[in-house]
């Protein structure tokens, strides 16, 4: 496939190239559509050792799941640019997208799967252990911190869940409370009957041995020994440049508890702004890898559909305007050709 341009008006522009984006990608590249992802190159579990709860993936390395997704597009003549967009504005009947050296590109749709970006406490050496020992989801990564002893900080109104969630995993759990997190008293009743011991926060270190955690040390100076520890993180997605397509993150939320930023959109990827779809945790924060992939499928599809239905109406219109032609020569010489081809095939 030829090099995208800022001539080529393609069919869709894919922004972001982890599971949601190349799996929106592969599905579009299939159905023989002119597509580009662009790839930033900042997956946000790069840290991690291993995808988890992806079928017959389970434990690849994300590095190898995305290289890959990135085959599998070449195959179909999908292409890849590495870039980061900052800015997307229409253009035309379609979009324009600014890349943040300069370039440019141009196509009929937008499908944005940039995910979100993980707000973390600022806590020395915390963001260096991410996704390794300090972790985010006890579906990604609780097998492997399987009966260990494990802190939980909670950082939001979710904290007694999230407890909770580590509690089935080991029997071996701490709650630290963030400073202005508070448990409901049946919550902490919940806790003190599974065995999950609760104390304030915050934490304002955390220790190593050999580049591996050995505690968190308490702003009253106490070190609470753990090999694990589980951190709430603010969730916002990467839209801001969106805004000038009018269309900005809202808050995502879980009950009354604002847990971060996401893209509005409908059950298909559709967004308020037609023509620009989203997938994966740009849309769907807390979604996991397999399902951030499955959305872009699902987004793919109905940014697909909404191009045939396009193609569809233009070519009713060019086929009304044909109809409707005068008589001419051009017509004539168009009806003969057919009476004697069939004619000539015994028709």
């Amino acid at each position: 496939m030829s090099r995208a341009t800022s001539e080529q008006v393609m069919d869709a522009v894919v922004i972001g190239g982890g599971a949601a984006g190349l799996s929106a990608a592969v599905a579009l590249s299939r159905f023989r559509r002119h597509v580009v992802a662009v790839d930033a190159g900042q997956p946000r579990n790069a840290p991690a050792e291993g995808v988890h709860n992806y079928l017959s993936r389970d434990g690849m390395p994300p590095a190898e799941l995305l290289a890959a997704g990135r085959r599998e597009l070449a195959g179909y003549g999908g292409q890849v640019v590495e870039g980061t967009v900052v800015a997307a504005r229409r253009a035309d009947e379609g979009f324009a997208v600014e890349l943040a050296d300069g370039r440019a590109l141009r196509a009929r749709r937008l499908l944005v799967a940039t995910g979100v970006v993980d707000g973390l406490p600022d806590v020395p050496g915390m963001r260096e252990r991410w996704g390794r020992d300090v972790l985010h989801c006890p579906y990604c990564h609780g097998w492997e911190a399987r009966d260990r002893a494990i802190v939980v900080y909670g950082t939001n109104p979710m904290a007694a869940h999230a407890a909770q969630m580590w509690r089935q995993l080991s029997d071996d759990v701490t709650l630290v409370l963030e400073p202005g997190t508070r448990l409901r008293p049946e919550q902490a009743e919940e806790l003190a009957a599974r065995g999950v011991e609760v104390t304030d926060g915050p934490i304002t270190e955390l220790l190593t041995e050999g580049d591996r955690l050995t505690g968190a040390r308490l702003a009253d100076g106490r070190v609470l020994p753990c090999t694990a520890l589980a951190v709430g993180t603010r969730l916002e997605a990467r839209a801001d440049f969106l805004s000038g397509l009018g269309l900005e993150p809202v808050e995502h939320r879980m009950g009354d508890a604002v847990m971060g930023t996401r893209v509005e959109a409908d059950a298909t990827g559709a967004t308020p702004v037609p023509g620009v779809f989203v997938a994966g945790n740009a849309a769907d924060p807390f979604g996991q890898v397999i399902g951030s992939a499955a959305a872009g499928l699902t987004a793919a599809g109905a940014l697909n559909a909404s191009l045939i239905a396009e193609e569809v109406e233009r070519a009713v219109a060019e086929h009304r305007a044909r109809s409707e032609e005068p008589f001419s020569a051009r017509i004539e010489a168009e009806v003969s050709e057919r009476v004697v081809g069939a004619r000539r095939h015994g028709l």
